[in-house]
């Protein structure tokens, strides 16, 4: 498995996890997988336990949305839930390393945890939003829904576990860094690149103070666990770093190319390519009234 265009479309996709929402439930996918997984995290769960089963729960998400575990046995599946699950995921697998896939599949048996406390700066997170398109000298550009950190850091997260074989990088400690590596915005407001180049040689002991704040809320020994995942990355040496930097630096691209792809669709394309006004029984009735209103 090699870094290279073809993975794209997986990536955009799951991007799309920070826009699905559902009526009986906060926020989006991405951002309760955030949570789901930090409260994991906090309750003594192996990391590489948590990893598994989040990535998993993302890729099945692809196809199914918030039909997860817990939902699928809510309206009645029983054990039928994980074979649904099974096959969701089965339907991305072949775009991951086989032996990821095989680590991740598994995990889809073991679903959410129950509900349980979070530290503070998990909600923080949820509730900051990220800074937009900022450059020194230059207004801001806003895009709205704006992402939130929570969001960022889920998806980063999954991003850079799939990266994790191309670069022979452990994929536990690539998770941990990805869901930690914006814990100094539970503090700090995000005013990007702008505001880093202002702060000038402040920054690092501002980043620093407030990510110290967010660490105090975790007990140990996972606050030392988040301390030696965040090491790395910092640079690109370590094969955890540079799959880090894949999954983050692709959030940050495709998050913004997402707002551009969306003000290019055409209306062929929704009815067209995508049948939006699929077959049925009324579905001729159904094109008459597009064809006399001027829509088709």
């Amino acid at each position: 498995m090699n870094l290279t265009p073809a993975i794209l479309p997986l990536f955009r996709e799951l991007g799309d996890l920070k826009r699905i929402r559902s009526a009986d439930r906060e926020g989006s996918t991405a951002e309760r997988l955030f949570r789901d997984g930090w409260a994991a995290l906090a309750a003594g769960e192996p990391g590489s336990q948590v990893m598994a089963r989040t990535v998993a729960a993302a890729l099945a998400a692809l196809r199914l949305g918030d039909l997860n575990l817990a939902k699928l046995r809510a309206l009645g599946l029983g054990e039928q839930a994980v074979a649904v699950l099974e096959r969701a995921f089965d339907e991305v697998a072949d775009q991951l390393a086989s032996d990821l896939a095989a680590c991740l599949r598994p995990a889809l048996a073991r679903g959410a945890p129950e509900p349980g406390p979070v530290p503070p700066f998990v909600d923080k997170l949820a509730r900051q939003p990220r800074a937009g398109v900022t450059c020194p000298g230059r207004p801001r550009i806003m895009l709205q829904p704006p992402e939130n950190h929570a969001e960022h850091c889920l998806m980063v997260a999954v991003y850079a576990v799939i990266a994790s074989p191309i670069h022979g990088a452990d994929p536990t400690p690539v998770f941990v860094a990805s869901m930690a590596h914006h814990l100094h915005n539970a503090a700090m407001p995000d005013s990007g690149f702008s505001g880093e180049v202002l702060l000038g040689d402040a920054l690092d002991g501002v980043i620093e103070h407030a990510r110290e704040e967010a660490l105090a809320e975790l007990s140990e020994p996972l606050r030392e666990q988040v301390r030696a995942a965040l090491a790395p990355i910092a640079g690109d040496a370590a094969p955890e770093a540079r799959a880090f930097h894949v999954g983050d630096v692709l959030d940050r691209v495709l998050e913004i190319e997402q707002h551009l792809r969306a003000a290019t669709v055409t209306m062929d394309d929704v009815l067209g390519t995508y049948g939006l006004v699929h077959d049925g029984p009324v579905k001729g009735f159904h094109d008459r009234i597009l064809a006399d209103t001027g829509l088709a």
